[in-house]
């Protein structure tokens, strides 16, 4: 059986693989989505850092103040997928997961700015570690 698109984009990310043109935010919520579902959030978040970061480096984006990883968009989507997740069907398939959270309003480009003012989110002390919505509270 030949792996589902998910689990491809997952081996592509494990293994630092993804072409720059692959790596879209439609891949970085897929790979949010699979590594909620599959690690939890916790372990998810400490994934996701540092195979972005790596994946980055890879595509040659420095990771820096002003491009690459940033910790804020990370850690609130972790929370916003979880707290999607944990409303799915027990026991759904992450491809079905996946495609429900890309058909739903978090997919959506402009998704945290519900939460944050631009300036907060696109801050350089959000890029560098967790700032807190101030807007609407994340779930």
């Amino acid at each position: 059986m030949l792996p589902s698109r998910t689990e491809q984009i997952a081996a592509g990310f494990e293994a630092a693989a993804l072409s720059k043109l692959e790596w879209t935010h439609v891949a970085h919520l897929t790979m949010g989505a699979w590594h909620v579902a599959r690690f939890g959030p916790e372990q998810a978040l400490a994934r996701l850092r540092a195979g972005i970061r790596a994946l980055n480096d890879a595509h040659g984006t420095i990771n820096s103040d002003t491009s690459g990883y940033h910790e804020t968009i990370t850690r609130a989507y972790v929370r916003l997928i979880a707290a999607f997740l944990s409303a799915r069907p027990a026991g759904e398939e992450i491809d079905a997961s996946v495609a429900a959270l890309l058909a739903s309003p978090l997919a959506a480009r402009d998704a945290l700015m519900r939460h944050y003012t631009r300036e907060r989110l696109f801050s350089v002390a959000a890029r560098r570690d967790w700032v807190e919505p101030d807007l609407l509270p994340l779930p």
